[in-house]
């Protein structure tokens, strides 16, 4: 783990869904007075139709050059014109069961509901397929992801549990306490 030298600009959040991007995003950016984007709200169109992917390039690519931000999201294909403005990664390396059990609970409590930070007109549904891609992230995803966050040339910041992201999110990425 590299830790931020100066006030982060611009921080990218990775994690398995489920692990608490969104929310430390959201702290992150109330904190450091930075924008706060949602890729999945960049991704998916209302009724859960995914964006065409020159279009979703394209918008990932004019968040990315804006002077500060914070992004959520993993979206791997689209990792480079983040990395490349980027200041801080961080990644969340929460336990499977953990993130499998917030996404159904999410899902439950906001059941025919938009989330804050979800898609417009994208309603929250049981979905066995996400439940499952949920539950695989870490034996099919974690290793290529931290690879990723390994290569990148600035701050790295690996948060391993819910302890651990809930002490950084109190001290934030300028290591002072809120």
């Amino acid at each position: 783990m590299n830790p931020p030298s100066a006030l982060p600009r611009r921080i990218v959040i990775l994690g398995p869904p489920g692990s608490g991007k969104s929310t430390l995003a959201r702290d992150l950016g109330a904190r450091h007075g930075l924008p706060v984007f949602h890729l999945d709200r960049a991704y998916w169109r209302p009724g859960w139709v995914a964006a065409d992917p020159d279009s979703f390039r394209a918008e990932v690519e004019r968040i990315a050059a804006l002077p500060a931000w914070v992004i959520d999201g993993n979206y791997t294909d689209t990792i480079a014109p983040r990395f490349a403005r980027a200041d801080t990664v961080i990644y969340l390396d929460m336990p499977a069961w953990r993130c499998t059990a917030r996404v159904l609970r999410r899902t439950l409590s906001n059941r025919g509901r938009v989330r804050p930070e979800g898609p417009e007109g994208c309603p929250e549904q049981l979905a066995v397929e996400f439940l499952r891609y949920a539950a695989t992230w870490n034996r099919l995803r974690r290793a290529r992801t931290l690879a990723l966050v390994e290569r990148f040339a600035g701050s790295r910041i690996v948060l391993r549990g819910r302890r651990a992201v809930a002490a950084f999110a109190r001290t934030g990425a300028d290591g002072q306490a809120a």
